[in-house]
């Protein structure tokens, strides 16, 4: 549903549907603003390269080679929206629900594709893992930051240029991170005998006297 609001009143309304999940779920909201910080930086840059790099609409604003239009203000304000929510709703879905009933639930969804010859059971299991991974990589993501910074590297202060350029470098480790946690979990895979395919069909063994 993120994917198909286009304008400020769907995405208002997202954002209040957003807050009363959280209220539901009963989730401490530390937890989730805990989730959303090292994102933060990644949801700046990608407003501000909406901003500079969509040049339809109106003429806001200028100064100097700056130049933000109105289209480029939307969509930048939108973009970081459908990101902050999307990132949001995965914290409360990893932290409310176990890695069994994601990958019951997304098999469930993709049921009717079986019937074109999908693999309903290992593409449910991918979008599983992928779920489960982000709240890991928003921690390697701070974990990678504090280390720069310690370095000298400063993501608050100086021109907005060299902010940029700060983050550039997150990248590239933050990459060959999730490479390698991919690999190192193939690997655990394939030790335990997972082969793909259907799962086994669950059965209840009841015990009773002779």
């Amino acid at each position: 549903m993120f994917f198909f609001a286009n304008n400020y009143i769907t995405y208002g309304l997202l954002g209040v549907f957003t807050i009363l999940v959280v209220m539901v779920s009963q989730v401490p909201l530390y937890f989730i603003l805990k989730g959303m910080k090292p994102i933060l930086w990644i949801v700046l840059f990608t407003f501000i390269l909406h901003i500079f790099m969509t040049k339809d609409g109106a003429l806001l604003f200028h100064f100097g080679f700056l130049n933000i239009y109105e289209e480029g203000l939307k969509q930048g304000i939108f973009i970081s929206l459908r990101f902050v929510y999307l990132i949001m709703m995965t914290t409360l879905l990893t932290l409310t629900t176990t890695p069994i009933e994601v990958t019951d639930g997304m098999e469930k969804l993709l049921h009717p594709f079986r019937k074109i010859k999908l693999p309903v059971h290992e593409l449910a299991l991918m979008m599983s893992i992928s779920l489960r991974f982000i709240p890991t990589l928003l921690e390697e993501t701070d974990k990678i930051m504090k280390a720069q910074m310690a370095r000298g590297v400063d993501f608050t202060s100086g021109p907005l240029k060299d902010r940029m350029k700060a983050i550039v470098p997150l990248l590239v480790p933050l990459f060959v991170s999730a490479f390698k946690r991919a690999e190192e979990l193939a690997t655990a895979m394939e030790a335990r005998g997972y082969r793909g395919g259907e799962k086994d069909g669950r059965s209840t063994v009841s015990l009773s006297g002779a």
